[in-house]
């Protein structure tokens, strides 16, 4: 397999579980109800979650991850605790109505991103994904090492497409996105997601 068909082939696969709906993008789209600025910021922190594991991957620390029972369980634990409480929180309290400056980086759009990356960043089945999924597009002949890191680039840019495309759909939607009610239903059907993956998570493997 050459560089470029590597690629290709990861690309594609990348592409579909990109589009597979999960609990980032669930996270944009609670987000987008604030506005575009405020679930641009959710995707650029899951995005630089996931370029710090792929890093880690790359530097041999998701190897760590895989092998260590301890530490998976850990970084597990926590990040289904971290889930179960933004989704009873959304739950519980659910806003009513978009605040006029909840869109300003000093609020919501700055807690959107630090949400986006702490639950990529204690999520340990994206190290787990990335260290299992990503040597099966490495070509023979180069640095793997660096490839990896490549591919967990592009799995980033593909995230951000389809981020994009999410908030450029919601961006019409604004005015709908905005009633109380319709604040309200958002919040608790993200909350339901969160408490959901936060479950899975608990109860996942390592393998």
């Amino acid at each position: 397999m050459t560089v470029a068909q590597s690629l290709i082939a990861f690309t594609a696969a990348a592409t579909v579980l990109t589009l597979t709906p999960g609990v980032d993008t669930a996270m944009v789209l609670r987000s987008a109800t604030t506005g575009a600025r405020s679930a641009a910021f959710a995707a650029l922190g899951i995005g630089l979650g996931c370029l710090i594991w792929g890093g880690a991957v790359s530097l041999g620390l998701g190897a760590l991850l895989a092998a260590s029972e301890t530490a998976f369980m850990v970084l597990k634990w926590a990040g289904a605790a971290y889930l179960l409480y933004l989704g009873v929180g959304l739950i519980l309290k659910p806003r009513s109505a978009l605040t006029a400056g909840s869109a300003a980086i000093g609020g919501t759009a700055r807690e959107a991103f630090t949400r986006g990356l702490v639950t990529n960043l204690l999520n340990p089945k994206v190290g787990v994904f990335y260290i299992t999924f990503l040597p099966q597009f490495i070509p023979t002949g180069v640095d793997p090492a660096g490839f990896s890191f490549v591919l967990a680039s592009v799995h980033v840019l593909l995230g951000f497409v389809w981020f994009a495309l999410l908030i450029a759909a919601t961006v019409p939607l604004g005015r709908f996105l905005a009633r109380p009610r319709v604040v309200k239903t958002m919040d608790r059907l993200t909350g339901g997601v969160f408490i959901a993956f936060g479950l899975k998570l608990a109860l996942s493997r390592q393998g």
